[in-house]
């Protein structure tokens, strides 16, 4: 099966994943004109009502990049739903969603027949990330178009299986949109993507570090100066397993290599709260070095990706 038209056109196979707190409008501006699919949740827009401001301000500078540059348009946006019944500005998000058309709705935390009937209807695509085969399944029979593997290895909210597993047992059966994610950080690792079976790379933490992502500069400097060493798998923080930065964890003040049992009904621990002052990060990040603006960082993954492919074919 093909990639339905709207994924067809990218520069590079990448959708740059919704980042907590971190993704805004001027990331998901640079993210797009560069080439590649930019994302962010819907919950970020705080109070509800500045969602439909950022649809607008997303929409129109993009429609303004593609009008000055007709041969290198911009890629479509994501805005990623929490579908969880606690989602209380669920309805309300969605109802704004249809306002934009968005383009491509990406779900989380369980999946609604009801929200891909109502994307497809205003002619949207919905791609609905899990972590194992069995939450794969209930996607597809729910509706969605795509499936987000996250494997082991991704920032945040994170899989336990390895990426080869995952996409292995869900190629046997799906032949639709499928996109990876987890410890992706260089051009190399999006054709493994593509090798293993996938279509698109879903890469989230090395845009952490960039000029334009709502993140503090000791988040930044923290992702350019670690490798996967630093990175502390826990459910701790907020009752999912997640992989965290080991230096947010010790400047919270609790020691990363003794954390305690985790209790499924706190969102937080001693004070300390995950994403604010608990960073999430996968562990692809050795690869970053400095800190970009998203579109310098995007043309080094074009660059890495087209030496890689020469590589295997020269």
């Amino acid at each position: 099966m093909s990639l339905p038209p709207i994924l067809q056109n990218l520069r590079i196979p990448v959708i740059a994943s919704p980042l907590f707190i971190i993704s805004h409008p001027a990331l998901v501006i640079e993210q797009c004109k560069a080439g590649v699919v930019g994302s962010f949740p819907a919950l970020n827009a705080r109070p509800a009502s500045q969602l439909d401001e950022w649809l607008h301000e997303i929409t129109e500078a993009l429609a303004k990049h593609d009008r000055e540059n007709p041969d290198r348009p911009s890629a479509p946006f994501a805005v990623n739903q929490i579908v969880h019944m606690s989602n209380t500005r669920f309805d309300e998000d969605m109802t704004i969603c249809e306002k934009w058309k968005v383009p491509i709705v990406i779900t989380s935390l369980g999946a609604r027949v009801e929200l891909n009937e109502a994307v497809h209807r205003w002619g949207g695509i919905t791609l609905h990330d899990i972590i194992n085969d069995v939450f794969a399944h209930k996607a597809i029979d729910k509706g969605a178009d795509g499936l987000i593997a996250v494997a082991a290895g991704a920032g945040g909210h994170a899989g336990k299986w390895s990426p080869f597993a995952l996409i292995q047992e869900i190629r046997e059966w799906f032949d639709g949109p499928l996109i990876l994610s987890g410890a992706i950080a260089h051009g190399r690792s999006i054709l493994a993507a593509q090798a293993m079976g996938a279509d698109l790379a879903y890469i989230g933490s090395p845009f952490i570090a960039t000029t334009e992502a709502r993140a503090s500069e000791d988040y930044k400097d923290e992702i350019v100066k670690s490798g996967a060493g630093d990175i502390v798998g826990s459910s701790l923080f907020t009752g999912v397993w997640g992989n965290y930065l080991k230096g947010s964890i010790v400047k919270s003040g609790m020691d990363p290599d003794n954390l305690p049992e985790s209790d499924p009904s706190k969102m937080n621990f001693g004070g300390a709260k995950a994403w604010k002052d608990i960073w999430g990060s996968g562990q692809g990040i050795g690869a970053i070095k400095e800190k970009l603006p998203a579109g310098q960082l995007v043309d080094r993954f074009a660059r890495e990706y087209a030496e890689a492919k020469a590589a295997l074919c020269g």
